[in-house]
């Protein structure tokens, strides 16, 4: 590959970030329908021309930045078998999934944004990939139920009390700053994240890793 082809290549990579990035804010603050090309465009501070020239569509742009984030969501989660302690593979996970509250509440928003709304913009491969992952995940879950190594509980069920407790944090962001009266800062989300894999792994019968006993993320 000549030195040209490389730089074209590194130029449309950025030229997608950028344009990926202000779609999640356009999407963000006004969902799927109130959003349009030419608002990203100008978020992105690009011609029309050049996100139609990367993203064919809405739809396209919309598509590929859904499975950025749920990419992006699944995290370490992915690699975890049966064969790992379950309280530090929960516990990292809850860790991980805080720290995107954190850093990127916007794709959190997006989702569940779209999930109000029926997911009436999700393909059947998207849902397809996105019920896999949770199939195989269920699987590991049982595993560690079946081997004694966790409390006989729904798989299902804690999978989905993990992403309350987390996206919370991003989702209602300005319900809590306006209860605790200031936004959360990086130590105020390392005591809520001792705070919910407390309570998770402790509604499991499992103990916290010793990483997790102290403060986390500083």
């Amino acid at each position: 590959m000549s030195e040209k082809e490389i730089k074209t290549g590194e130029i449309a990579k950025n030229r997608r970030a950028i344009i990926l990035k202000a779609a999640e804010k356009a999407f963000a603050q006004n969902g799927f329908k109130g959003t349009s090309i030419q608002k990203v465009a100008e978020l992105a501070n690009l011609p029309k021309t050049n996100v139609l020239y990367y993203f064919k569509s809405k739809m396209m742009l919309y598509s590929t930045l859904m499975q950025e984030i749920l990419h992006t969501w699944n995290s370490s989660f992915d690699r975890v078998t049966i064969d790992d302690e379950p309280n530090l593979a929960l516990a990292n996970y809850i860790a991980e999934k805080m720290e995107m509250s954190r850093l990127n509440p916007n794709a959190s928003k997006i989702f569940g944004l779209e999930i109000l709304n029926g997911a009436q913009n999700f393909d059947a491969s998207f849902k397809a990939r996105h019920k896999a992952w949770f199939d195989g995940r269920i699987i590991v879950i049982e595993g560690w139920i079946d081997n004694g190594k966790i409390g006989n509980i729904d798989a299902g069920y804690l999978l989905f009390h993990i992403w309350a407790s987390t996206q919370h944090y991003a989702d209602f962001s300005t319900q809590i700053k306006n209860l605790r009266g200031s936004k959360m800062n990086k130590k105020d989300f390392a005591s809520a994240t001792k705070t919910v894999i407390s309570l998770i792994l402790g509604g499991c019968g499992l103990e916290v890793p010793e990483k997790y006993l102290d403060t986390i993320n500083e």
